[in-house]
């Protein structure tokens, strides 16, 4: 069975506005490079790629604060025919996650979040 995860992070290698197909790691490596420090989107990606789920990567300027990348990212995601779940480590923005969700919702796929980006959104939210 194929599952498709799709990510959004930094990284030293690769064009901003694309999404990248990957589905070994020696292909994450080639396109994407290393990650930053204080980045987590290539780990997730690693990880996904482990448990062999089909990685759609979007690089972002800055994890968390790159809207314009994270919502045209979001609008290509629009167009795929499927998509199991979508990761967007360091993002607590509610509008980013706002239209996640929609996207979540439209492809019967889950959202998947770290524990701090979570708080981050649920105290920033109540405000």
């Amino acid at each position: 069975m194929r599952y498709v995860v799709a990510l959004f992070g930094e990284s030293e290698k690769g064009q901003f506005k694309k999404g990248y197909a990957l589905r070994e790691l020696p292909q994450l490596i080639d396109v994407l490079g290393s990650p930053p420090p204080e980045s987590e989107g290539l780990f997730f990606a690693i990880q996904a790629l482990l448990y062999k789920r089909e990685v759609l990567y979007f690089r972002v300027m800055e994890e968390g604060f790159s809207r314009i990348d994270y919502f045209y990212g979001l609008k290509a995601l629009r167009e795929v025919h499927q998509l199991d779940a979508i990761c967007l480590p360091g993002v607590g923005d509610s509008e980013i996650i706002a239209a996640s969700q929609d996207l979540c919702l439209l492809h019967r796929s889950h959202l998947i979040a770290t524990q701090k980006d979570l708080y981050d959104y649920l105290t920033l939210s109540e405000g």
